[in-house]
Protein backbone atom coordinates (compact mmCIF):
# COMPACT_ATOMS: atom_id res chain seq x y z
CA UNK A 1 0.00 0.00 0.00
CA UNK A 2 1.27 3.32 -0.82
CA UNK A 3 2.52 6.02 1.88
CA UNK A 4 -0.82 7.95 0.63
CA UNK A 5 -3.07 5.78 1.63
CA UNK A 6 -2.16 5.53 5.59
CA UNK A 7 -1.76 9.27 5.58
CA UNK A 8 -5.48 9.13 4.61
CA UNK A 9 -6.54 6.97 7.46
CA UNK A 10 -4.37 8.36 9.77
CA UNK A 11 -6.47 11.66 8.16
CA UNK A 12 -9.71 10.16 9.10
CA UNK A 13 -8.69 8.61 12.59
CA UNK A 14 -7.96 12.51 13.79
CA UNK A 15 -10.83 13.12 12.12
CA UNK A 16 -13.38 11.10 13.70
CA UNK A 17 -11.72 12.09 17.16
CA UNK A 18 -12.35 15.63 16.68
CA UNK A 19 -15.97 15.20 15.35
CA UNK A 20 -16.74 12.56 18.64
CA UNK A 21 -15.75 16.14 21.20
CA UNK A 22 -17.64 19.05 18.77
CA UNK A 23 -19.95 20.77 20.53
CA UNK A 24 -21.90 23.08 17.71
CA UNK A 25 -22.91 22.36 14.09
CA UNK A 26 -20.57 25.14 13.22
CA UNK A 27 -17.72 22.78 14.70
CA UNK A 28 -18.74 20.18 13.14
CA UNK A 29 -18.59 22.30 9.24
CA UNK A 30 -15.40 23.39 10.44
CA UNK A 31 -13.78 20.07 10.94
CA UNK A 32 -15.30 18.51 7.78
CA UNK A 33 -14.11 21.61 5.85
CA UNK A 34 -10.59 21.21 7.21
CA UNK A 35 -10.14 17.59 6.79
CA UNK A 36 -12.23 15.99 4.42
CA UNK A 37 -9.72 17.10 1.36
CA UNK A 38 -6.61 15.73 2.60
CA UNK A 39 -8.65 12.59 3.51
CA UNK A 40 -10.15 12.02 -0.19
CA UNK A 41 -7.20 13.55 -2.42
CA UNK A 42 -9.73 15.76 -3.79
CA UNK A 43 -9.27 19.14 -5.70
CA UNK A 44 -11.97 20.23 -3.72
CA UNK A 45 -14.66 19.77 -0.92
CA UNK A 46 -18.20 21.38 0.22
CA UNK A 47 -20.16 21.05 3.40
CA UNK A 48 -24.14 21.61 2.18
CA UNK A 49 -26.52 22.09 4.69
CA UNK A 50 -30.39 21.44 4.03
CA UNK A 51 -32.52 24.53 4.95
CA UNK A 52 -35.84 23.17 3.74
CA UNK A 53 -36.33 22.63 0.23
CA UNK A 54 -33.26 23.86 -0.03
CA UNK A 55 -29.39 23.17 -0.07
CA UNK A 56 -26.94 26.01 1.76
CA UNK A 57 -23.40 25.45 0.43
CA UNK A 58 -21.72 26.42 3.99
CA UNK A 59 -18.52 25.45 3.96
CA UNK A 60 -15.82 24.52 0.98
CA UNK A 61 -11.75 23.76 0.63
CA UNK A 62 -11.29 23.78 -3.00
CA UNK A 63 -8.60 25.05 -5.37
CA UNK A 64 -10.74 27.71 -6.50
CA UNK A 65 -13.76 29.41 -5.23
CA UNK A 66 -16.87 27.03 -5.66
CA UNK A 67 -20.44 27.73 -4.28
CA UNK A 68 -20.11 28.85 -0.64
CA UNK A 69 -22.62 30.98 0.38
CA UNK A 70 -24.87 30.30 -2.60
CA UNK A 71 -28.14 28.30 -2.00
CA UNK A 72 -29.77 26.18 -4.82
CA UNK A 73 -33.25 24.12 -5.10
CA UNK A 74 -32.93 20.70 -3.65
CA UNK A 75 -34.08 19.34 -6.97
CA UNK A 76 -31.72 20.65 -8.91
CA UNK A 77 -28.77 20.06 -7.58
CA UNK A 78 -26.36 16.99 -7.00
CA UNK A 79 -26.18 17.68 -3.13
CA UNK A 80 -29.71 17.63 -2.79
CA UNK A 81 -30.21 14.35 -5.34
CA UNK A 82 -28.03 13.01 -2.52
CA UNK A 83 -30.43 14.34 -0.07
CA UNK A 84 -33.46 13.38 -0.95
CA UNK A 85 -32.19 9.84 -2.10
CA UNK A 86 -30.09 8.99 0.79
CA UNK A 87 -27.68 7.52 -1.44
CA UNK A 88 -23.86 8.38 -2.19
CA UNK A 89 -23.55 9.30 -6.39
CA UNK A 90 -20.51 8.96 -8.20
CA UNK A 91 -20.32 11.41 -10.87
CA UNK A 92 -16.75 10.39 -12.97
CA UNK A 93 -18.05 12.98 -15.78
CA UNK A 94 -19.98 15.93 -14.64
CA UNK A 95 -20.83 16.95 -18.10
CA UNK A 96 -22.93 13.32 -19.08
CA UNK A 97 -25.26 13.07 -15.70
CA UNK A 98 -28.73 14.77 -15.53
CA UNK A 99 -28.23 15.17 -11.74
CA UNK A 100 -25.84 17.57 -11.51
CA UNK A 101 -26.66 21.22 -12.89
CA UNK A 102 -23.99 21.76 -15.77
CA UNK A 103 -24.57 25.44 -15.99
CA UNK A 104 -23.24 25.89 -12.05
CA UNK A 105 -20.00 23.92 -13.22
CA UNK A 106 -19.22 26.17 -16.37
CA UNK A 107 -17.50 28.63 -13.73
CA UNK A 108 -15.16 25.96 -12.39
CA UNK A 109 -12.54 23.55 -13.31
CA UNK A 110 -14.14 20.75 -11.48
CA UNK A 111 -14.82 17.57 -13.77
CA UNK A 112 -16.02 14.73 -11.50
CA UNK A 113 -17.39 14.26 -7.49
CA UNK A 114 -18.57 11.66 -5.28
CA UNK A 115 -21.47 13.40 -3.08
CA UNK A 116 -22.17 11.86 0.20
CA UNK A 117 -25.57 12.37 2.40
CA UNK A 118 -25.19 13.00 6.51
CA UNK A 119 -27.85 11.36 8.41
CA UNK A 120 -29.81 8.50 7.45
CA UNK A 121 -32.78 7.66 6.79
CA UNK A 122 -33.35 11.49 6.25
CA UNK A 123 -30.28 13.54 5.43
CA UNK A 124 -29.55 16.39 6.74
CA UNK A 125 -26.18 17.59 4.82
CA UNK A 126 -24.49 16.33 2.45
CA UNK A 127 -20.25 16.11 2.25
CA UNK A 128 -19.06 16.45 -1.59
CA UNK A 129 -15.56 15.74 -2.92
CA UNK A 130 -14.47 16.90 -6.49
CA UNK A 131 -11.67 16.56 -8.77
CA UNK A 132 -10.67 18.59 -12.02
CA UNK A 133 -10.29 16.14 -14.09
CA UNK A 134 -12.22 12.97 -15.27
CA UNK A 135 -11.67 9.83 -12.56
CA UNK A 136 -13.60 6.99 -11.32
CA UNK A 137 -12.57 7.50 -7.16
CA UNK A 138 -11.94 3.91 -5.92
CA UNK A 139 -13.73 2.09 -3.40
CA UNK A 140 -11.32 2.93 -0.40
CA UNK A 141 -11.81 7.08 -1.20
CA UNK A 142 -15.88 6.79 -1.39
CA UNK A 143 -15.64 4.53 1.74
CA UNK A 144 -13.58 7.07 3.45
CA UNK A 145 -15.79 9.94 2.40
CA UNK A 146 -18.74 7.87 3.51
CA UNK A 147 -17.22 7.17 7.05
CA UNK A 148 -16.73 10.80 7.69
CA UNK A 149 -20.28 11.35 6.69
CA UNK A 150 -21.15 8.59 9.02
CA UNK A 151 -19.04 10.48 12.31
CA UNK A 152 -19.98 13.76 11.27
CA UNK A 153 -23.86 12.40 11.58
CA UNK A 154 -23.36 10.70 14.79
CA UNK A 155 -21.67 14.48 16.17
CA UNK A 156 -24.68 16.37 14.58
CA UNK A 157 -27.57 13.48 16.72
CA UNK A 158 -24.86 13.90 19.91
CA UNK A 159 -24.94 17.91 19.46
CA UNK A 160 -29.03 18.04 19.09
CA UNK A 161 -30.14 15.81 21.59
CA UNK A 162 -29.08 18.12 24.33
CA UNK A 163 -30.98 20.87 22.42
CA UNK A 164 -34.26 18.62 22.17
CA UNK A 165 -34.26 18.13 25.58
CA UNK A 166 -33.47 21.75 26.54
CA UNK A 167 -30.54 20.59 28.62
CA UNK A 168 -27.58 22.84 29.77
CA UNK A 169 -25.33 21.66 26.96
CA UNK A 170 -28.02 22.68 24.11
CA UNK A 171 -26.30 23.48 20.92
CA UNK A 172 -25.91 26.98 19.85
CA UNK A 173 -26.99 28.99 16.70
CA UNK A 174 -24.55 28.21 13.80
CA UNK A 175 -22.52 30.72 12.19
CA UNK A 176 -23.83 29.50 9.09
CA UNK A 177 -21.91 32.37 6.67
CA UNK A 178 -18.82 31.78 7.84
CA UNK A 179 -18.67 27.44 8.98
CA UNK A 180 -16.72 28.48 11.81
CA UNK A 181 -17.29 27.54 15.45
CA UNK A 182 -18.38 30.74 17.55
Amino acid sequence: MSEAHFQSDAGLVRATGRLAVARSLAEVISILRDTARDIVGSDGIAVVLREGESCFYAAEDAIEPLWRGRRFPLAACISGWVMLNDETAVVPDIAFDHRVPIEAYRTTSMRSLVMVPIGSPEPTAALGAYWCTSVIPDDGTVCRLETLAHQAAVALIRIDTPAREGGPEAMSPPERATGQPG
